[in-house]
């Protein structure tokens, strides 16, 4: 785990369970200083619609949980509870889940800030891709709460041998008065004032070597809360009169030079019994991800081919392996000879939802061959029968639903949704993406009815602009739903993963700016949702909480449930008490509180 963006090192205990509740989901963590005592620090951990504090001590010599393992760095606990899921628990057994750090909010939205970026990586990502001058700004890995500026600079020339590059990493500390300075020196109240001001006045190192700030190296990655921001950041340099390419452009433009690195063989493709299968000859699938037609004749060369490609999913989720997520296929509109293929790779894959993002004809040329019957009509391909139940027309789209059996098997009928988009422009992009939101809605309400289903079949004509954008758009969205709000995204990292599964997914300067657009928008309706909720939570919490007259010794629910813990001390930030919890293993306890 290499960000530590889950410290928050200003905010209370009642702050972190606002921060949980409105933007957090379960599992969702975040540490914080102890009020009450000062150098520990508190774990607050969302489950469900609760929050749970946890202590952690700082001996002077290690951190624990007040008992069980120790650990060096606060990082390290944090990362060791995080990839041991079933270590941690209550006493009656229930696990206590870190699965996504609710991430503090980046301190400016200016695009030289990276987050949680190691010294290595900085290192790294400046001298493969920076020149002299260039800089950025980061996170601290071994101080949470303090950045560090990070410069490319010029060794001095020595002996007649040309200067050689190296990095310099400067220390920002941020001081409880909420002001910042690189170690003495002025006081800034801003990281974009620090920046500017060393940009005008360059630092000089000990050994005489100047610092330079001359050009940002700017970041891709952005706290997902802070999206409207970034767009405006780019919006605003696209539209400088006197640099119009950058902003989106750029960002894009970056991802371009990018594919160069992305050459994976495509043998299959280019076989002489295989071209007469790919609508355009130089848009083949990689053969590392390729979809294997399994019916396929030995005797026939080539029987097993499609153009078509899986798109994987992986939660990177911090601190762990790589689990499976959704998985999709990319594939090219139909040809008249690859129609039979098709719908064997639909029933091989077990597919029940079809996405089309184009139309049959498009510019009076053919997009894609029709591969389904009329409506209330059967038509056969190979051995699969289709028929067409019925058609829905909504604003946007239409949805048949459609019945495939097949012919050589006595198997049960399965039912397809087909989805077909008809407000995408060709060589274009929708006006505005909520069309294109409430689309994707419907599809993923369908697929997630269906259990044990197969990928979801995506394509347009080519099968990797419009399709490429789809996928990435659902893929951020997935993100979004599964982490909330405040984790990170990543645009052109997401689109580069992708692409390396099917080449040139995601076409256009249009389509990429159009994802932006649409996640933005995703957000702020998720935000404005979340809102409405916390508002509906607090007038149902309102008409619960009747005061009845005191009794003896009476206390609050709350109270009650608190006080069964056999070992009892104060709360950080309340006056309740905490619950005891256990390791599984060691078997020792910790204490804890958790509050509704």
């Amino acid at each position: 785990m290499t960000s530590r963006r889950w410290f928050h090192p200003n905010i209370s205990g009642i702050d972190a369970e606002q921060l949980l509740l409105t933007r957090g989901v379960h599992g969702s963590f975040l540490a914080r200083p102890s009020k009450s005592n000062p150098g520990d620090f508190t774990l607050s951990v969302r489950r469900n619609e609760e929050v749970t504090h946890i202590k952690i001590q700082n001996s002077g010599d290690y951190y624990d949980l007040y008992g069980g393992e120790k650990f060096a760095t606060l990082a390290e606990l944090v990362q060791y509870y995080t990839e041991q899921q079933d270590l941690l628990r209550e006493r009656n057994g229930n696990v206590i889940e870190l699965k996504y750090p609710l991430n503090c909010q980046d301190p400016t939205s200016e695009r030289w800030y990276h987050g949680h970026l190691s010294g290595r990586e900085a290192e790294k990502l400046l001298t493969e891709k920076g020149k002299a001058g260039s800089f950025l700004v980061r996170e601290s890995q071994s101080k949470p709460g303090d950045f560090v500026l990070s410069v490319l600079t010029n060794e001095e020339k020595h002996d007649n041998v040309d200067r050689k590059t190296k990095v310099t990493h400067v220390m920002i500390r941020y001081q409880q008065d909420g002001k910042y300075d690189v170690g003495g020196g002025e006081r800034f109240d801003t990281l974009t004032d620090l920046v500017d001001h060393y940009k005008k006045n360059p630092m000089v190192e000990k050994s005489g070597i100047v610092v330079h700030l001359k050009q940002p190296f700017n970041a891709t990655r952005i706290n997902a809360a802070n999206i409207e921001n970034r767009v405006r950041e780019l919006n605003k340099v696209a539209d400088n009169s006197e640099k119009p390419k950058q902003g989106f452009w750029e960002e894009f433009e970056v991802l371009q030079q990018q594919e160069c690195k992305l050459l994976y063989p495509r043998k299959e493709g280019q076989k002489q019994e295989n071209k007469s299968k790919n609508r355009y000859k130089n848009i083949l699938p990689f053969d590392t991800t390729r979809v294997e037609i399994q019916e396929s004749d030995p005797e026939v060369p080539g029987s097993d081919y499609i153009n078509a490609n899986y798109i994987r999913q992986p939660f990177h989720d911090e601190g762990r392996s790589a689990e499976q997520g959704k998985v999709f296929i990319a594939t090219q509109g139909c040809l008249q000879n690859t129609v039979v293929d098709f719908w064997k790779m639909v029933y091989q894959e077990n597919t029940h939802v079809i996405v089309m993002t184009t139309k049959e004809m498009e510019r009076g040329r053919n997009k894609c061959v029709r591969y389904w019957p009329d409506v209330h009509g059967t038509k056969e391909f190979g051995n699969v029968l289709v028929r067409n139940m019925e058609e829905r027309p909504a604003q946007d789209y239409i949805l048949r639903k459609l019945e495939v059996t097949r012919l050589d098997r006595k198997e049960r009928a399965r039912y397809i949704s087909h989805y077909q988009y008809l407000s995408w422009p060709d060589h274009g992009v929708p006006n505005e993406p909520g069309g294109v939101l409430w689309f994707l809605e419907e599809v993923n309400r369908t697929q997630a009815t269906i259990p044990q289903t197969g990928p979801i079949v995506v394509h347009c004509s080519a099968g990797i602009g419009r399709t490429g954008t789809i996928i990435v758009i659902d893929i951020l969205i997935d993100i979004i739903n599964r982490q909330g709000l405040d984790c990170d995204i990543d645009i052109p990292k997401t689109i580069q993963r992708v692409r390396q599964q099917r080449s040139g997914m995601v076409q256009t300067e249009a389509q990429y700016k159009f994802i932006y657009m649409a996640v933005q928008q995703y957000i702020d309706t998720f935000q404005k949702r979340l809102e409405e909720e916390q508002k509906s939570k607090s007038k149902e919490s309102e008409y619960s909480n009747i005061k009845y007259p005191p009794m003896s010794n009476s206390r609050s629910k709350h109270s009650v449930a608190s006080s069964r813990s056999s070992s009892v001390m104060t709360n950080d930030d309340s006056s309740s008490v905490y619950e005891n919890i256990n390791f599984k293993s060691p078997q020792t306890s910790f204490s804890s509180n958790t509050r509704r």
